[in-house]
């Protein structure tokens, strides 16, 4: 059905049409790319689509139900050929990685979950790698797509970024020994804060805060042990959530001061599935997995174009070509010798 524009508020004012579905960047421009996708992850009934899509894009845009079966179909061609594609071109020396659950039940009772690769090549540009199906704390499942990365060209990364939780850690042990892991902060807050009351979440906020924003490494495991005699007595589990997993956290500390800030979550992806994480019931969804699949790669592309550098983007060449960063800043010495080499 159409959405109802002459609605009034409170005050007998006009109430205007606002997406719940679509965030605010999208529906300054709304692309075909972006909101077809969204509409299909939130669970929206293929009758649904058209009616849907005229509200953003007006009835002369000629979107009609076949329309947008060839486009699915097409997209999913689109995402197999970007999964084949070589890699030996293609140099990453960062990379996120997190395995995405969909609300949306798509060919079975199973969620739709997909394991998501972004990388940071040389100038500092930021694109997507990879996107598979696949169990988020499968090793199996990563190690595969591993195996396949590697196959097609990939590089070891220099830096992995993402949730403790993931398969993705003995994967890549397994596949590329050489990468180093940053556990993502994002993830390891709301799992801290999971074991804490909610009483006491803005004082443990503040608390990993001061870890995180810490002027290097040092004062980062002072803070740490500040976190541990402040709460350890009443929530030991919590407490052991950042202290067994301190070096893995503090990682980004070993690499230039201007990547911390890209260093200690996984961002890059959290920001394009926000609107699809921000569910929280689970419908069952029209079309098949690997419509699914195709869907979400086009959310992934059209994001894909607004991603920015990293900040300070003339150092991922040092950082790949071995210079070593103590606390943010260079060693004296380490880009000399590493350019000699």
């Amino acid at each position: 059905p159409r959405v109802n524009d002459r609605r009034v508020d409170d005050e007998g004012g006009r109430r205007r049409f606002k997406s719940m579905i679509l965030p605010p960047y999208m529906r300054r421009s709304p692309k075909v790319t972006e909101v077809l996708p969204l509409l299909y992850l939130h669970g929206l009934s293929s009758g649904d689509f058209v009616p849907a899509l005229e509200e953003f894009f007006g009835t002369e845009a000629g979107l009609s139900a076949a329309t947008i079966t060839r486009l699915t179909e097409q997209w999913q061609q689109e995402r197999e050929h970007f999964m084949n594609r070589d890699l030996c071109a293609r140099d990453y020396v960062y990379v996120w990685v997190d395995g995405i659950h969909t609300g949306v039940r798509l060919g079975s009772e199973d969620r739709l979950c997909c394991l998501v690769m972004i990388g940071a090549r040389l100038d500092g540009t930021k694109e997507l790698v990879a996107i598979a199906e696949g169990l988020r704390e499968s090793t199996e499942s990563w190690a595969g797509l591993m195996r396949d990365l590697k196959k097609r060209g990939m590089r070891a990364p220099e830096l992995a970024v993402g949730d403790g939780a993931l398969g993705f850690w003995s994967a890549i042990r397994d596949v590329f020994p050489g990468t180093r892991c940053q556990r993502d902060w994002v993830h390891k807050t709301a799992n801290v804060l999971d074991s804490m009351p909610k009483s006491v979440h803005s004082r443990a906020k503040a608390a990993i805060k001061e870890i995180t924003q810490a002027e290097d490494k040092k004062h980062a495991g002072r803070a740490i042990e500040g976190f541990a005699d402040e709460f350890s007595v009443k929530w030991p589990k919590a407490v052991s959530k950042i202290v067994e997993d301190k070096e893995a956290l503090l990682t980004f500390y070993d690499y230039p001061a201007e990547h911390w800030r890209h260093l200690r979550t996984t961002n890059p992806i959290e920001s394009v599935f926000a609107p699809v994480r921000a569910r929280t019931e689970i419908t069952k969804g029209p079309g098949s997995r690997q419509a699914g699949l195709a869907m979400i790669f086009k959310l992934m592309e059209a994001a894909e174009g607004r991603w920015r550098k990293l900040t300070g983007h003339h150092l991922v060449a040092l950082v790949r070509a071995g210079a070593k960063f103590r606390n943010g800043e260079l060693v004296e010495g380490s880009e000399r010798e590493k350019v000699a080499a």
